[in-house]
């Protein structure tokens, strides 16, 4: 009989090697922290300014504070507590893949992608506009060659698990299972590291999130949360630059829909009913479609925001054209206002799937587009170094 990774309420707790990070604590905390020294208020705005501003890696690097108030942080056991880039791999088009280690020297994989991949498209967000822009700037051009836009433009694709425990067959982390949570400063952490990298500057550069990479953020549901309140509140990333993927943990969705301060959600749903979901996803032997769609509903959305759906299309599973017609069907249906974000499958070795024909990707999307349903194809990105949807797998070698 199967079995189906648990909504786990509690948030992880932190091991002994994470126990002192400052990297995750609230203005609010750090404020308690420096009355704790005796130490004067504007203290807590420098040690702030030093970790979500500045974002250092180490306590030595906080050259606002006297050496004497550092030396007490080093010596009360603080450390910074941002996880650090152990190994990057670059690919033809420009995307990488970094392996991050955590102070316990637990890994995961993050991607850095220059100009998204078009994932945001069709959404209603300011970030779906910039990629009208992008197009637009450089017709018939790829929009990674555009050059005219007066701005950068990135994605950064963040795990929130060690591994994953739902399973998915057409995965490739699936095959890793999961190993523990990640704490909410190595979620917001691994974002850090990688703005370092490129000396990105939050306000100036148009950074997007997806909460994508390696885990199920509806598993890590509190840890999840936490993270998006540093990146928003402590960091300055609005959370309308952000989207998470859940492969469908109702309660977690439910639980979703009553934050104040939320991302934009997509859902993995990759079949047209439960029947195909389940031998690709057992997760749905769970919790059916018709229950999920119930509690998308009740998720407030934006002015003219889109519920995205992503569909991972897979040779002769899901991606024929009375896949497409059945698709069309059930989302005018819900009567939510999607999209559909297409996928072409990433291969992966010992993953039993083919890639869909050209051909029959395009038919599948103007099928969609005919029956009334927003479609875009997302471009894959770094799929020569394993850093496409479903082949993140935590490279040790």
């Amino acid at each position: 009989m199967a079995s189906f990774p648990q909504f786990d309420p509690e948030p992880q707790r932190n091991s002994e090697s994470r126990k002192g990070s400052l990297f995750s604590l609230s203005f609010k905390q750090l404020t308690e922290l420096i009355e704790t020294f005796r130490l004067e208020p504007y203290r807590s705005r420098q040690l702030w300014h030093a970790l979500y501003q500045q974002r250092v890696s180490s306590i030595e690097e906080i050259t606002s504070l006297p050496q004497s108030i550092r030396d007490r942080l080093i010596q009360a056991g603080f450390q910074i507590g941002l996880p650090r880039i152990a190994q990057t791999y670059v690919s033809s088009d420009g995307t990488e893949r970094y392996l991050v280690a955590c102070l316990d020297e637990e890994t995961v994989e993050t991607v850095w992608m220059p100009n998204g991949d078009d994932g945001e498209m069709g959404d209603g967000s300011e970030a779906a506009s910039e990629e009208a822009d992008a197009v637009a700037a450089t017709p018939g051009t790829p929009i990674e060659e555009s050059r005219l836009l007066p701005y950068r433009r990135a994605t950064i694709c963040i795990s929130s698990q060690v591994g994953c425990a739902v399973n998915c067959q057409f995965c490739l982390t699936a095959k890793l299972g999961v190993k523990r949570n990640l704490t909410a400063g190595e979620i917001a952490g691994q974002v850090a590291a990688v703005l370092n990298r490129h000396q990105a500057r939050i306000g100036r550069d148009r950074i997007n999130l997806v909460f994508m990479g390696m885990g199920e953020p509806f598993l890590n549901y509190d840890n999840f949360m936490a993270a998006v309140h540093l990146l928003v509140e402590e960091m300055g990333i609005p959370e309308s630059r952000m989207t998470v993927s859940t492969s469908g943990i109702l309660p977690g969705i439910q639980r979703f829909a009553k934050e104040k301060l939320r991302p934009k959600l997509a859902l993995s749903l990759n079949a047209p009913n439960d029947s195909i979901r389940e031998s690709i996803m057992p997760i749905t032997r769970k919790w059916k479609i018709e229950n999920l769609f119930e509690a998308l509903r009740e998720i407030p959305l934006r002015p003219r925001e889109r519920m995205t759906f992503e569909y991972v299309l897979l040779g002769g599973v899901n991606d024929r054209l009375q896949d497409a017609a059945e698709l069309a069907a059930l989302l005018r249906r819900s009567g939510l206002p999607a999209k559909v974000n297409l996928i072409v499958w990433n291969p992966g070795p010992d993953i039993p799937y083919r890639m869909p024909t050209p051909a029959d990707v395009a038919a599948f999307q103007s099928h969609l587009i005919a029956d009334g349903v927003p479609a875009f194809l997302r471009r894959p990105r770094g799929r020569d170094i394993y850093a496409a949807c479903g082949q993140l797998k935590r490279t040790v070698e």
